[in-house]
């Protein structure tokens, strides 16, 4: 069985190699500045300044209330996912908070989203848009296989309007506060076939679609100079309803989903987060855990409608973190009607901007499958599957306010229909 390239796999060693060596090499290191009683670790936003291999440094503070910041990076894989060994990604982040305007925006070209928000105290109008026009075709990877007869063209777009009540909380970052938000969203969904597509696939017409989005969520958390969580908790839980003006029966891999049940969809989700100490050790040690679920009613949801669980880093930001995750995966990579996915990191400070990660994740989640019937005929079903993946990182600060972060995954069998496989993901970002 082919496993992947040499080329990879060499990689793959050289990767937990470097790691190795880091762990003897950079250990025993210390920052002049940190070398007190009780070790502190510095936060975002804060000054910091101190000796480094004989060297003295002097980072002023930063405005965590303007960011601006490009990414840039690829996630790679042995043996393939699809019929994929790799995909790239990019995208500009830009963040304003400048009383009463508050606004962010996630620009990658074919995906985007903005929101913007106006104070009148503790309450607020709010305003979102987002697209997904991605103009190639999609085909969806089921079984661990690229599905061609899938392969379709499709996106969205959406604006909303809606109110909102924030209350920030302590330690009184720029991301700490409870919100309450309550949005009417109203967009268009477009649909069409492409030469791949197979010919017993029934697509649902183009239609205006609209609904509401009510959410509630808390972030308690302070983040370190690297903006990865260090101590504090997060959780929020999101109801989001729709309806398509104009709907039909469709089908997808020989299953026929009704239209008069996928015209109108709920769907519920929830995560909780969370970064600590451990007992008698310095705040090198830090213990990250995030959970994270979804649920929809059965049969009424589509591939259009359902989650779409992916991979990337580790969600850190405040409002990255209802973003389903799992280590490994591509982008948006397969559709799920309900999902469980619990990750518990340990995470070592090698020096101030220098983070080890080790990260083990469970999952169980309900997706499509391809089945055979008594007349041996291909049929998709929703079927619960349970997976597993170990996951080992290396978050590094760079010169010219830049960031690079390294991970590799090793997943046990969701990714490829039962068979073990290997992620490297490399990301680095940019500050402006």
């Amino acid at each position: 069985m082919n496993h992947g390239s040499p080329l990879i796999a060499r990689v793959k060693m050289c990767a937990v190699a470097a790691c190795c060596a880091l762990l003897s090499v950079l250990a025993p290191v210390t920052v002049t500045c940190a070398e007190e009683a009780e070790y502190r670790t510095p936060l975002a936003g804060e000054p910091l300044s101190g000796e480094l291999w004989g060297h003295a440094f002097d980072i002023p503070a930063r405005d965590r209330d303007y960011v601006r910041s490009l990414t840039l990076g690829g996630v790679f894989f042995s043996p393939k996912v699809g019929s994929d060994w790799g995909v790239p990604f990019g995208a500009f982040y830009w963040k304003k908070n400048k009383e009463p305007w508050r606004s962010r925006a996630v620009v990658g070209g074919f995906v985007n989203e903005l929101d913007v928000a106006r104070d009148f105290g503790r309450f607020e109008l709010l305003g979102h848009w987002d697209n997904n026009t991605v103009p190639f075709p999609t085909d969806e990877i089921i079984d661990g296989q690229e599905i061609k007869s899938t392969s379709i063209i499709y996106g969205s777009f959406n604006g909303g309007v809606g109110v909102g009540y924030r209350l920030p909380v302590e330690p009184f970052q720029s991301d700490n506060a409870l919100r309450a938000q309550l949005l009417y969203n109203a967009g268009y969904l477009y649909t069409g076939r492409v030469s791949d597509t197979g010919p017993d696939v029934k697509l649902p017409p183009s239609t205006f679609v609209h609904g509401f989005r009510l959410s509630v969520d808390y972030d308690s958390i302070r983040r370190n100079i690297m903006e990865l969580p260090h101590e504090g908790w997060a959780g929020g839980i999101e109801l989001e309803l729709g309806r398509r003006n104009h709907w039909s029966d469709h089908t997808f891999g020989g299953t026929v989903f009704r239209g008069d049940r996928t015209r109108d969809f709920l769907k519920v989700s929830a995560f909780l987060t969370g970064a600590t100490g451990i007992p008698g050790l310095s705040e090198r040690h830090r213990l990250i855990g995030i959970l994270h679920g979804g649920f929809a009613p059965k049969d009424t949801i589509d591939r259009f409608s359902a989650f779409r669980i992916g991979g990337g880093p580790f969600p850190s930001e405040t409002d990255d973190l209802y973003r389903y995750w799992y280590p490994g995966a591509m982008f948006n990579q397969f559709p799920a009607s309900d999902f469980v996915i619990a990750s518990l990191e340990y995470r070592y400070e090698l020096l101030f901007f220098l983070y080890l990660h080790l990260r083990g994740t469970v999952a169980e989640v309900n997706r499509p499958f391809f089945r055979q019937d008594r007349l041996k005929l291909s049929r998709l079903d929703f079927t619960h599957d349970y997976s597993g993946a170990f996951s080992l990182g290396l978050t590094s600060g760079l010169p010219w306010d830049s960031q690079l972060y390294l991970e590799y995954t090793y997943d046990t069998r969701i990714l490829r229909n039962g068979v073990g496989g290997s992620s490297f993901l490399a990301q680095w970002s940019k500050s402006f």
